[in-house]
């Protein structure tokens, strides 16, 4: 997988194109990953004694990962990402920047 938790990604298809966010969570068995402020969606809570009024929350849903990219500060785009090995380590780099993700 391209990306881990916090990494600042871009949604490059569906509703939600051009929006930015962060990683919250990664799903790698579903390849589904839900992105901070993006795909938000309406849950309706139901009347209970702590929560007497009930009431409605909005929530993120995952997305599918093939519908976001990476986001460059140094490119200002999406990015795809190759991993190259630097020493003993393995570091993503930006595919046109040459940004180093895992520095």
């Amino acid at each position: 997988m391209a990306l881990k938790i916090n990494d600042e990604v871009v949604v490059t298809s569906g509703n939600h194109k051009g929006q930015r966010g962060k990683v919250m969570k990664i799903n790698g068995v579903t390849q589904r990953v839900t992105v901070e402020g993006v795909n938000m969606r309406v849950q309706f809570l139901r009347k209970t004694q702590e929560n007497p009024q009930g009431g409605e929350v909005e929530r993120e849903t995952p997305l599918h990962i093939s519908s976001l990219l990476l986001w460059s500060e140094k490119a200002g785009k999406g990015v795809r990402v190759r991993v190259k090995k630097v020493g003993n380590s393995k570091v993503r780099v930006g595919i046109p920047c040459g940004t180093h993700f895992d520095s």
